[in-house]
């Protein structure tokens, strides 16, 4: 049985395939350090997989890193894997290392990029409080939007074998 409520979110506007994402320079957090970064001199040296997350330690941002490490998309040549979620950098290097993970985290407390690219979620019952919802967008040395998903529903993932074919076209 299942030990959580799914809710059904509203829809939203987000950016979905064929766009150019938002420019947005955050700290981007690694294992050990982190500094300012932009996105475009991330997808300067090659393609991204941008994937938006609730705080750190939620099951989702577990779940969704356990995969990103099952399907190898950390370690894959020529793929950039970045996350980003309104968690604190101190909280994304333990996630980091929890997770074994070869990624980085972009932290945005004020969780304005979330809005930028339409994946907020308004948490029930917190007037004010925001987080990004799941979302994953691959984006080639352009920014242009080669891939998109936006969760529908609290909790929702990614469909991970589609995900993977995305990248395995735009990478070989």
């Amino acid at each position: 049985m299942v030990d959580f409520e799914v809710v059904a979110l509203p829809e939203t506007d987000a950016i979905t395939e064929g766009d150019t994402a938002p420019e947005f320079t955050r700290p981007l957090v690694d294992e050990e350090f982190w500094s300012d970064q932009s996105l475009s001199a991330l997808t300067d040296d090659g393609p991204v997989l941008l994937l938006f997350h609730p705080m750190d330690g939620t099951f989702q941002s577990t779940y969704l890193y356990n995969n990103v490490a099952d399907y190898g998309w950390d370690t894959r040549d020529g793929l950039e894997v970045v996350g980003l979620s309104t968690s604190s950098p101190y909280e994304h290097t333990t996630l980091l290392a929890e997770r074994d993970v070869d990624a980085r985290v972009f932290s945005d407390p004020s969780n304005e990029v979330a809005a930028e690219y339409g994946v907020v979620n308004d948490l029930d019952g917190m007037s004010g409080i925001t987080e990004p919802r799941t979302a994953a967008y691959l984006l080639d040395t352009d920014r242009t939007v080669q891939y998109a998903w936006v969760a529908a529903e609290q909790p929702d993932f990614p469909p991970y074998d589609e995900l993977q074919a995305a990248i395995d076209q735009l990478i070989e």
